[in-house]
């Protein structure tokens, strides 16, 4: 997807483990539902909801390759307990998103579409990290089907399963709700660091407005 027009490498900024969690050789292959089939000429990437110009902004498969290509050094914290260190990770930066595309003032909270109506839910100062990137490459290489090509999100400083695989588009939102597995019990925020693993360890704020 795309060939490198710049690159960006940054060290990990963590060099050991978050609590609980336990060091992987290789990569497992996690996921939920089964592997989507990837259709070129029918994939699109969309930004939508609370844009700054009230537009719905879209990319087709090859036009989305030729963004700017970066690289960053980052690990990945599975919330099964596992994690993968110094992994390098290549696609587009998440804050090319935002300039080419941006948020309304107002939007506080981005919301991660993928494929079969997956999603996640980030708060936008997540999303707008300098290392939050929509990988196409790992190690150099394009990503596996099995490990979310043509594109997956990777969000270094949170939980994995804020990073979802095949991912289709973002919407912004100028109000936090739970994505789908935020849905079935797992924390808002996602922080390993504090392990923030469940919803029942969320504090006030962490959660969405009832």
């Amino acid at each position: 997807m795309g060939q490198p027009e710049s690159r960006e490498y940054r060290e990990s900024e963590q060099s050991e483990l978050p609590p609980g969690q336990r060091l992987q050789r290789g990569w497992p292959v996690t996921h939920y539902g089964p592997v989507p089939k990837f259709k070129p000429d029918r994939w699109e990437f969309r930004v939508f909801g609370a844009t700054a110009d009230g537009e719905k902004h879209c990319w087709n498969h090859e036009d989305f390759s030729a963004l700017p290509f970066s690289s960053v050094i980052a690990d990945l914290h599975c919330v099964t307990k596992f994690s993968m260190l110094g992994a390098e990770w290549g696609g587009i930066l998440a804050r090319t998103i935002l300039e080419l595309a941006p948020p309304a003032p107002q939007v506080t909270h981005v919301m991660v579409w993928a494929e079969y109506g997956f999603s996640s839910n980030l708060r936008l100062t997540d999303f707008a990290s300098d290392r939050t990137l929509f990988a196409t490459h790992q190690g150099g290489e394009l990503l596996t089907a099995e490990h979310g090509f043509p594109l997956r999100l990777v969000v270094p400083h949170l939980y994995a399963w804020k990073g979802p695989k095949w991912v289709r588009g973002i919407e912004y939102m100028t109000a936090d709700r739970r994505g789908f597995w935020e849905e079935r019990g797992y924390h808002n925020i996602g922080d390993p660091w504090k392990e923030q693993r469940y919803s029942y360890q969320e504090e006030p704020g962490d959660g969405p407005e009832l």
